[in-house]
């Protein structure tokens, strides 16, 4: 990256230079030209000499004509419509059809172009009408304009030279500079991937396009970091609850296996509490594995949200409540919400389920009211100072664990909220009982499809 950003600003230079050093080369093409022919326009000739040499001319120098006449410094003759002309110079001019034709009145009264001495010389030249049927034409060499522009030509190579060298240098410097919060990024990103150090962070210098990169990728390491605690927590929260419900399985089995391999068998009451047991233990184990599940999905890992009726999720879900054996009583309006109809659902089941338990034989009460959803019970409330912790995995109040349960329930209620943009609360109620609030973003009418 470094070489091509200094390869671009090079390039990008060396194209402004050739473009200034070509304009200043026509600017002074352009300027020595003009004064080339305003030194020609300025030329003093004694116009009573210009007469004489008129009408005594023939088409030889007037030197060898008139005999007192000596050529002019400059290229100097007279022509006529038919082409003869009068060397009045030291040097005879080609005669072309522009002379021609200004002697005869059919161009202008001037006229300035580039043309040649009879020895091959380039020269500008300068005709103009001396109304007697005659051109007159003086000109001077082109040699020192011609070597003034190839003097400049030469200068402004070797400037662009030297200023395409300059910014190749200067777009080195630069990118060495500008590229070296990306070089640290970049070092900081190998170093992660070949220690997976997650704790690696990045200065974050200014507040320009790399300060935020490096702020976002500071953030990024941070949530990743941060999901892997999670992750190592869940884990080692899951094989702990895993331990009692696996021990007292293995147990049960054992006890089994060793009346049959011993011919002792055991009392059929005993046996069929054992049984019981183990079908409970593999009842917990189940519902244990599932919230796991649950609760370790990804942010992606689920339904696709879209648009659906929360008061036709939560009756759903009362439905199932009530198969339980939960007593249910509801008063729901109609709310729409963005979200995934599985997770809610579940998310309502497991308020329904958490409010029964703790007030069996009592009547939950539902109840949905522009988007805020409150499950109440009747039971004995909880602890202030166990409030906090109520929505924490695997955390279960002290009064709690003797009931069945892996203090998993709130924490998924959390996670579904969370995903449909809305926040849950659980909170002490007056006259007693706990009363769990949920509130989900939407509207109170389903949005109209195109």
């Amino acid at each position: 990256m470094r070489s091509r950003l200094t390869l671009l600003v090079a390039a990008a230079v060396a194209i402004a230079v050739a473009v200034s050093a070509v304009g200043c080369w026509y600017f002074v093409q352009r300027e020595l030209s003009w004064q080339l022919n305003e030194s020609l326009r300025d030329i003093r000739v004694p116009w009573s000499l210009l007469d004489k040499a008129v009408k005594e001319c023939s088409p030889n120098p007037i030197s060898t004509a008139g005999g007192d006449y000596p050529p002019f410094p400059e290229p100097m003759q007279i022509v006529y419509p038919d082409g003869t002309r009068c060397v009045m110079g030291n040097t005879a001019i080609k005669v072309t059809y522009r002379e021609r034709k200004i002697a005869a009145g059919y161009r202008g009264q001037e006229e300035v172009y580039d043309g040649f001495a009879d020895n091959g010389k380039p020269i500008r030249v300068l005709v103009k009408n001396v109304d007697q049927n005659a051109a007159f034409v003086i000109a001077r060499p082109l040699h020192e304009l011609r070597s003034t522009l190839r003097r400049v030509s030469v200068m402004l190579v070797i400037v662009a030279a030297l200023g395409v060298l300059v910014a190749a240098t200067a777009g080195l410097l630069v990118s060495r500079a500008a590229l070296r919060p990306v070089g640290r990024l970049t070092r900081a990103v190998e170093h992660i991937a070949q220690t997976e150090d997650l704790n690696t962070r990045i200065p974050v210098e200014g507040t320009d396009e790399i300060a935020r990169l490096s702020a976002s990728f500071n953030a990024m390491t941070a949530a990743l970091a941060g999901s892997r605690v999670r992750q190592q927590q869940l884990v080692a929260d899951a094989g702990h609850e895993l331990r009692t419900p696996l021990t007292t399985l293995r147990t049960n089995i054992d006890l089994l296996l060793r009346s049959e391999q011993t011919g002792r068998s055991l009392d059929p009451g005993a046996k069929e509490r054992l049984l019981v047991n183990v079908k409970a233990q593999f009842a917990e184990l189940t519902t244990l594995v599932g919230d796991l599940l649950q609760l370790a999905r990804g942010d992606t890992d689920h339904e696709p949200h879209v648009e659906l009726p929360l008061h036709e999720v939560v009756t759903a879900a009362v439905e199932r409540a009530r198969l339980r054996g939960a007593e249910v009583s509801t008063e729901l309006s109609p709310w729409y919400v963005v979200g995934s109809a599985t997770s809610l659902e579940r998310a309502v089941l497991n308020l329904i389920d958490n409010a029964a338990k703790f007030s069996p034989g009592r009547e939950v009460e539902v109840e949905l009211r522009e988007g805020v959803l409150t499950v109440r019970d009747h039971g004995p409330g909880i602890a202030e100072d166990e409030l906090p912790h109520v929505f924490e995995r695997f955390w279960r109040s002290p009064s709690a664990r003797s009931l069945p349960g892996s203090g998993l329930g709130l924490a998924i209620v959390a996670q579904a909220a969370a995903e449909a943009g809305g926040v849950v609360s659980l909170a002490n109620a007056t006259g007693g009982g706990t009363i769990a609030t949920m509130r989900l973003p939407g509207r109170p009418q389903a949005s109209e499809k195109p």
